[in-house]
């Protein structure tokens, strides 16, 4: 799904976002991405999603080369992802539903295969009921739920979420975990940027942990515990 090989990340300031990151994440799997504010999360993940690329190494996404991917390929590999934030970044203006459709217009769905896939998608998320609520009149935790509402709406192989969880209160954060359990045990990959190590240690998932730019500890590199300095060049 996901493969960083010695990648670095320079902005234009000339200060490295990230340094010689080398991991590989498999279809199926859920792994957490964490460390501080500044650790180098952020870029990881926009990477992933080719906001950004790499200033060296490579980055091989649903089996594309960020070497030779070109920018006309982009749209076309973004709509393979999901991709949830931390501030839902919903239209305020639009329904649940519009919300999610939108995510559709823009590949140039018929309309006619529109409708019933937003009312399944959000009927997955358990919002169906909720459909014609605009983000004003939904919860926090309702709000991320139709996020990610969209991000499945094209049927992703990879989810990619950055702080889903940070503007929830507890129950929220355990309800959308959940929700991104399910969808990975449906064959969906996630891969989760959090602050809240104790969900991550309650999960007992796989942990990628990232340290003033640089990836020191991978809980699925070699046997789980070993640090990924170790094993930087396995998978």
């Amino acid at each position: 799904m996901i493969r960083f090989t010695r990648v670095a990340k320079t902005y234009a300031s000339g200060v490295p976002a990230i340094e010689d990151v080398t991991f590989h994440l498999t279809r199926g799997e859920f792994a957490f991405l964490t460390g501080p504010s500044g650790a180098g999360k952020s870029t990881v993940l926009k990477l992933s999603y080719v906001e950004e690329r790499p200033s060296s190494g490579e980055v091989r996404l649903l089996g594309q080369s960020s070497v030779l991917l070109t920018p006309r390929k982009v749209p076309t590999l973004r709509r393979r992802l999901g991709i949830v934030f931390q501030d839902f970044r919903l239209l305020p203006d639009r329904t649940a539903a519009e919300n999610v459709a939108f995510a559709l217009e823009v590949t140039g769905a018929s309309a006619a295969t529109i409708a019933p896939k937003v009312l399944r998608v959000l009927d997955k998320v358990g919002l169906q009921a909720k459909a014609d609520a605009r983000p004003h009149e939904l919860s926090g935790g309702e709000q991320q739920r139709v996020a990610i509402a969209r991000a499945l709406v094209n049927d992703p192989l990879l989810i990619l979420a950055d702080e889903p969880t940070g503007n929830l209160d507890e129950r929220s954060t355990r309800g959308v975990f959940e929700l991104l359990q399910q969808i990975n045990a449906g064959g969906t990959t996630v891969l989760m940027a959090t602050h809240d190590m104790q969900l991550v240690r309650s999960s007992g998932l796989r942990t990628l942990e990232m340290q003033r730019g640089r990836l020191v500890f991978d809980s699925g590199a070699g046997r789980a515990g070993t640090p990924a300095a170790v094993t930087e060049d396995v998978g």
